[in-house]
Parts: structure tokens; C-alpha cells; sequence
């Protein structure tokens, strides 16, 4: 019963599902970032934002940039983020009956920034349109980028790879010099 269930789903269909969701949660959790008050849930919003564009490069068959999408972004940016907003302790929310993790702003003329959000979608928008996409009607083969990249990087740009090494340990140590306490 559940092979021949197994044989007559269509895997089209819910490719273009999960997708349809993928793109849901990255919308929907740009959007309640933008209208949010509420720093903290925005950074939540940020997280769902951050896994739906990964979970989109995982259907453009960009794994190694998924993977990178959450390790660094989801796994150290932001996480770093709402570490400062839990960390931060402002005296003033405490004198005033303003609310902790509220973004109060002075102004509310929002007519530039309507104005320059529609004037950038519709230049988006007229892009899309006129591009020429070529990848249309070819079949992609689903083979891993990952590999690919690692021999790219270990015969090609080894030498543009051991210098960005030699950068890093460079900042670490710069790094490390900084945050040393001073003996008393």
C-alpha cells in the first residue's frame, strides 16, 4: 500500500510546495522584521528570514552557500546579535515608562522611504523581466558544489587561499593583543 502510495506522488509537486514554503517564511519573516517595535522578536524574525533564503539556495542547488548561510550568518551573526540585545542593560527604560526592546523613533514621515523602496522594486522588478535566463528548459545535474569548491581551492587558489589564512591568524593575534588585560 505505502509503494504504491510512494509510486504515484508527484515529486514536482512537492518540490514546488516546499519552495512555495521556503518562500513564505523568508517573506513573511522580512516583513515582521520591517514592521516589528520589538528589537528582540526582530531578530527572531531575522533567524526565519536567514534558514528561508538558505533553504532557497538549497533548491537553486547552492549547498555549500546554505550550509554557509547558516553557519555563519544564523550560527554567528546572529547569534551574536541577540546576545547583545539579551546583554545590554539600559539604565534609562527603568526611569521611563519606555518598554525594554522598543524601537521609539522622533518622526514618522515615511514618505522617502515608501518612495525609494517602490522606485527600488520597480527597478527589480523591470530586471527580472528583461533578463535572459538560459537555464530554462536545461536540465541542472544535482551534483555537490562542495567538492568542487574544496579542489578549486586547494589547486587553482592556493595561493590567494594561504594568504587569506595568513590575514586571519593575523586578526586573531591583533585581536587577542587587544583584549589581554593589562598587569597591574
Amino acid at each position: 500500500m505505502l509503494d504504491e502510495l510512494l509510486k504515484n506522488l508527484d515529486y514536482t509537486l512537492i518540490k514546488q510546495i516546499a519552495f512555495a514554503a521556503f518562500a513564505v517564511i523568508t517573506v513573511g519573516g522580512a516583513l515582521y522584521l520591517l514592521f516589528t517595535k520589538n528589537v528582540l522578536y526582530a531578530a527572531f524574525s531575522l533567524l526565519l528570514t536567514l534558514l528561508g533564503i538558505a533553504g532557497l539556495f538549497v533548491f537553486a542547488g547552492a549547498d555549500f552557500l546554505a550550509v554557509s548561510q547558516i553557519m555563519i550568518y544564523v550560527g554567528g551573526i546572529l547569534i551574536l546579535l541577540i546576545f547583545g540585545i539579551m546583554l545590554t542593560n539600559n539604565k534609562n527604560f527603568q526611569r521611563t515608562n519606555l518598554q525594554p526592546n522598543k524601537i521609539e523613533v522622533g518622526h514618522h514621515n515615511r514618505f522617502w522611504a515608501v518612495l525609494v523602496a517602490v522606485l527600488l522594486f520597480l527597478g527589480f522588478l523591470k530586471i527580472i523581466f528583461e533578463a535572459n535566463f538560459h537555464i530554462i528548459g536545461k536540465q541542472i545535474h544535482n551534483s555537490s558544489s562542495v567538492q568542487q569548491i574544496g579542489v578549486n581551492l586547494m589547486t587553482d587558489y592556493i595561493f590567494a587561499f594561504e594568504v587569506i589564512g595568513i590575514f586571519l591568524l593575523a586578526a586573531l593575534i591583533g585581536a587577542v593583543y587587544i583584549a589581554k588585560k593589562e598587569k597591574v
